[in-house]
């Protein structure tokens, strides 16, 4: 009798886990808002695992309020603009086409995110390790790779820690006793990943500005992340269009949620909406890195290059990005709670 109500106590746990949905706020320069530089969007899982992508430079660093937990930090490349060169003066300084942002170097946001957070690093290596030697700084102690619990890591950590991966790669993170854990995986993206000079040592620095280059850390990616309600996000990072979309991603992990990155020199609108309609195909699209004010007064901007993307998707809806503002997706990727369609 006892081992039947351990089973139904379990099944019961799982079912309520599975009914439940995932949180998505963006964190942007200006609440209710999509601005010129924002990135950074916290993901929570019903377990209550919360994951931070691309912290950028819209957020004040280890210090944001918004930020609250955060357990795991994804980084789909070392430009400034997503491993934070810069951060935010002041939420809200500035407008929303030029927000107030101060320098970040030479830690970065993401360090002092990970390093204030006693999170885990979740990128490829090379960029990975660049990132851990920040966190060495701030807390004037080595970064240690991150322990696994079986084939997952168990969070809340108590100390910040490397979680390197490679292309192709999975990292899991199971909550202290969820039935199951959220699963991470990087995909391939095409793009540059050279780090802000600013954010290296002196001594590099003066070897590199002769040339004017800096270095490659590593490939750019992105990622599929397998929530425990069954919701599958692909978020795309920067990239051009690629066959992997197809492929990889609609095809082998059946992704039912898009964070699609707009970034004016990796696609066009009218690329933007082929990669949602007929190559990913996901059930929904959230709008991100827009490199523009997208928005006046939390309603979109007539004219703007996020207008022509979003007037040009026919198959789906499209949610932006808005700074602040929490949105819940269900498993299937169907918005419950939050959303704005333009």
């Amino acid at each position: 009798m006892k081992r039947r109500a351990s089973i139904f106590a379990l099944a019961f746990v799982s079912s309520v886990c599975l009914a439940q949905n995932v949180k998505v706020t963006p964190l942007g320069s200006h609440t209710g808002e999509l601005c010129e530089r924002d990135r950074a969007t916290l993901f929570e899982d019903p377990t209550g695992v919360r994951i931070l992508y691309d912290p950028g430079q819209s957020v004040t660093g280890g210090d944001d309020k918004r930020l609250g937990d955060v357990h795991v930090v994804l980084v789909s490349h070392a430009h400034g603009d997503h491993l934070g060169d810069q951060k935010l003066k002041a939420l809200d300084a500035g407008t929303c086409d030029k927000p107030g942002l101060v320098s970040a170097a030479p830690n970065s946001t993401t360090a002092e995110v990970v390093a204030a957070k006693n999170a885990a690093i979740d990128t490829v290596a090379p960029l990975a390790a660049f990132i851990s030697r920040k966190v060495d700084a701030l807390r004037g102690k080595p970064t240690a790779m991150c322990p696994q619990t079986g084939p997952d890591i168990a969070v809340p950590l108590a100390a910040p820690c490397n979680a390197a991966v490679q292309i192709g790669g999975r990292r899991s993170y199971r909550a202290a006793n969820a039935p199951r854990a959220v699963e991470i995986f990087t995909v391939p993206a095409v793009h540059d990943s050279t780090v802000p000079r600013d954010l290296l040592s002196e001594a590099t620095r003066k070897a590199l500005e002769a040339d004017n280059v800096s270095l490659q850390l590593g490939p750019p990616i992105g990622y599929v992340v397998r929530f425990t309600n069954g919701l599958t996000v692909y978020l795309s990072g920067d990239t051009g269009m690629h066959a992997e979309m197809r492929t990889v991603v609609h095809d082998y992990f059946k992704a039912n949620l898009m964070e699609l990155n707009l970034g004016a020199s990796a696609v066009t609108p009218a690329d933007a909406a082929y990669i949602a309609d007929e190559v990913v195909q996901p059930n929904a699209v959230i709008a991100s890195h827009v490199n523009e004010a997208a928005t006046t007064d939390g309603k979109l901007r007539a004219g703007s290059r996020t207008a022509s993307f979003i007037a040009q998707v026919k198959g789906r809806p499209v949610y932006l990005a808005l700074s602040g503002r929490t949105m819940e997706f269900d498993g299937t990727g169907a918005c419950v709670s939050g959303c704005r369609s333009p």
